[in-house]
């Protein structure tokens, strides 16, 4: 596999799911000239705190849903990626009628 020199494979990127117990948003911020505005939401998911900058004023997500992301660990925090936020579906009732 050209470009990996050796560092074998890629590291999975950590994932995190459970309720979502509290949700505040911040904003809006504009980081430079011409940028769309962007929202700061900190989420608390299972007693853990977690960071996420989106330019949307309202989450798809709300607080008491089962929620699943993935997230990177920074000096300042946790931070959810940028499209990995959404309600975690449990196969066993899925497409139930």
């Amino acid at each position: 596999m050209a470009g990996f020199r050796g560092r074998g494979p890629r590291q999975p990127k950590p994932e995190a799911r459970g309720t979502l117990e509290h949700l505040e948003r911040e904003g809006p911020f504009k980081e430079w000239l011409g940028m769309p505005d962007l929202y700061r939401y900190t989420l608390t998911v299972n007693g853990e705190t977690y960071s996420h900058q989106v330019e949307d004023t309202e989450l798809a997500v709300k607080e008491g849903d089962y929620v699943v992301f993935r997230y990177k660990e920074t000096k300042a925090g946790r931070w959810i990626e940028r499209r990995s936020l959404g309600v975690a579906i449990d196969p066993a009732t899925f497409n139930r009628e």
